[in-house]
């Protein structure tokens, strides 16, 4: 698990906004803003939320060696409502998730995926412009356009309210690493696929 350093965390992160490409002219109708995204149903028994960072290496392997599962078993058979909080260690992080965002709902969870399963790829430059022409590659690849993912990049507005977010959600949740899961309000750390089935399935039985 990544731990935060929660004073750091509010200056990377209030940082990136000013370390974006050039402002283009902004549509804030293209710019989907703060909210977090879900999956399943709102009606499922069990709610579970994951706060990760796109940049974390034990997010990804949690994507890796439980998201899937966690998916195909819970997720998709209306057991379990599940939601993403995005946490921003670094402006690379806060980037993919302006990227993430800028498909809206339909697109979100498809660009979620291709961010953790190619994060060694896109997130290993120390060229801030290669990191953005990464993401644009993910996003291009999600079917989204030049045009709309500049706009989505440079809403500075939009990134100071999702930063704003995070550190308002990971106060009152009491985050201090990624990746946390919260299975109907009780805080979990990182665990393997079989000990949050576990969980799962007591919590069902309920």
């Amino acid at each position: 698990m990544l731990k935060l350093n929660r004073r750091a965390m509010i200056a990377l992160a209030a940082a990136a906004t000013a370390a974006m490409t050039p402002a283009l002219a902004q549509d804030a109708a293209t710019a989907p803003g703060p909210g977090d995204f879900s999956l399943g149903s709102p009606d499922a028994k069990v709610k579970l939320v994951e706060y990760a960072s796109f940049t974390c290496p034990h997010c990804a392997n949690f994507h890796e060696t439980v998201f899937d599962k966690l998916k195909t078993d819970y997720i998709d058979t209306g057991k379990v409502y599940f939601t993403l909080r995005e946490v921003y260690f670094d402006r690379y992080g806060l980037w993919a998730a302006l990227v993430a965002r800028c498909g809206g709902e339909m697109k979100y969870f498809g660009i979620h995926d291709m961010l953790f399963a190619k994060q060694k790829e896109w997130a290993a430059s120390e060229d801030p412009m290669l990191v953005v022409e990464n993401l644009k590659t993910i996003g291009r690849a999600a079917g989204l356009e030049d045009a709309a993912m500049d706009v989505c990049l440079n809403d500075s507005a939009n990134a100071e309210a999702l930063i704003k977010q995070f550190q308002t959600n990971f106060e009152a949740d009491g985050v201090e690493g990624t990746p946390t899961l919260f299975v109907n309000g009780t805080k979990y750390s990182n665990m393997a696929y079989e000990d949050l089935k576990a969980i799962l399935d007591a919590e069902l039985a309920k």
